[in-house]
């Protein structure tokens, strides 16, 4: 009986992933979570086989708990599973102790086989994962600004790119808004940024949107 926490700040998403791993497995003991501080404890609580997270939840965000994970439990295999493409975030997660990456829009034969992986104890890397896994390597050679961020910073600097002012961040991020400031100073300064409009045109630029 595998045992799995899925962590999604949307009801209909975790309906979803319960109904699909219902199907495919034999009596599964499955825990929800609607933010990272739910997940975490829940994780720090009791037993897991397997957790399934998004990076986009209220509070902290997903690579932060997944980082949090990892210094706990760095065998407690985690499945990222993101509305976000593979080439935003997948080495991020990675590279911070994820065990897989899927997109939602992943036909569910897709996550059924990615939970398999993990429960045998292997990661599972799409192969155009797999591929930018192994041009890592190179790139980091010659990084770009936006590598250079934190997980944090990366997810405020696209907010701000998109137009979204500090006040909404802040409200959206469950952050104060002088912590998103500090966060748009920082990020100002590592991407060599004047105001937002540059921060635009790079993230467009760099097809960060």
């Amino acid at each position: 009986m595998p045992r799995i926490l899925i962590a999604d700040d949307h009801a209909v998403v975790r309906k979803g992933v319960v109904q699909i791993l219902r199907e495919a497995f034999v009596s599964p003991y499955i825990g929800q979570a609607s933010d990272a501080d739910e997940l975490l404890a829940k994780v720090l609580k009791e037993e897991w086989d397997v957790v399934i997270t998004d990076i986009s939840m209220p509070g902290r965000s997903g690579l932060e708990v997944l980082q949090q994970i990892g210094e706990y439990y760095p065998e407690l295999p985690v499945l990222v599973l993101s509305m976000y493409p593979e080439d935003l975030y997948a080495i991020r997660a990675i590279r911070t102790g994820a065990s897989g990456y899927l997109r939602k829009d992943s036909v569910p034969d897709e996550l059924v086989k990615a939970v398999h992986c993990l429960l045998l104890g292997k990661k599972h890397i799409t192969p155009f994962l797999a591929e930018k896994l192994a041009n890592s390597l190179e790139q980091e050679l010659n990084q770009q600004p936006h590598e250079n961020l934190s997980d944090r910073e990366f997810e405020v600097m696209r907010l701000l790119a998109s137009g979204v002012s500090v006040s909404d961040i802040a409200q959206r991020l469950f952050l104060r808004a002088t912590t998103v400031s500090t966060y748009r100073s920082r990020i100002m300064l590592k991407m060599n940024a004047k105001c937002n409009a540059d921060l635009t045109r790079y993230a467009i630029e760099n097809k960060l949107l």
